[in-house]
């Protein structure tokens, strides 16, 4: 495992999680060797608990690189949390807006610098009743084109018994969670090609269904088709106002 050299708050942010890791988790770690060591990697989680950010972390960290996470830029807004995230370049978007097209360049700017940038393809916590992958959002796909770094999936199981986003109940009692990762996703049939809709759907799925056969592995179970999430229901004039 590669040493890591750190700053100032990323050792801060180490003293604060890793306790807490250790108090919370019984870990089962596999295939870290696959991990790339140095250069620039675009690592895709499945994304089953709000709380598994931190194990996937703590996994990443251990097999010997720093993640730089990206997430949603409300998170950035709160004391204490939102100054940690900068000083440890975690990296924030903007959905819908034209700060995305920047978020876009700060994720450009972090692989050409040799970073683990970590994007949860779902964008969210999974909607299927037993928390299989859904259907992938395009943004990996897009910077895996953009910069010709590697896409490699890691699946995570367990986090959903300390905080499940389906009851939205906590248990804070020493948890078994396993986490494991893939060889990288095998995108050469797309090497050059232009990102258009199609393309970037069609490497999306290959992506996802490397992450969805890898949980299925650690599961110990046959996976089904990706999920596709529920359509919003439409909301009636009265409800609006």
């Amino acid at each position: 495992m590669a040493q890591l050299r750190l700053g100032f708050w990323q050792r801060v942010a180490v003293m604060l999680v890793v306790p807490v890791m250790t108090a919370l988790t019984r870990k089962t770690w596999l295939r870290m060797s696959e991990m790339p060591a140095t250069g620039p990697v675009i690592l895709v989680p499945n994304h089953v608990s709000h709380f598994d950010p931190l194990v996937v972390a703590h996994y990443i960290f251990r097999a010997g690189r720093w993640p730089r996470f990206l997430g949603k830029a409300s998170v950035w807004k709160v004391p204490v949390i939102g100054y940690l995230l900068v000083k440890t370049r975690q990296i924030p978007v903007e959905r819908g807006s034209v700060e995305a097209v920047k978020s876009l360049d700060t994720l450009v700017e972090a692989l050409r610098e040799g970073s683990a940038v970590v994007i949860y393809p779902e964008g969210t916590t999974t909607r299927h009743p037993d928390l299989w992958p859904m259907r992938g959002k395009t943004g990996a796909a897009r910077l895996a084109l953009l910069t010709g770094a590697p896409v490699v999936p890691i699946a995570n199981w367990g986090a959903q018994r300390i905080f499940d986003p389906r009851t939205n109940r906590l248990r804070l009692r020493r948890t078994p969670v396993t986490v494991t990762t893939g060889r990288p996703v095998d995108l050469s049939r797309w090497a050059g090609a232009e990102p258009s809709r199609a393309v970037l759907e069609e490497m999306t799925e290959k992506i996802m269904l490397d992450v969805r056969d890898l949980l299925g592995e650690i599961r110990d179970g046959e996976p089904p088709a990706l999920y596709d999430r529920p359509a919003r229901r439409a909301t009636t004039p009265e409800e609006a106002s």
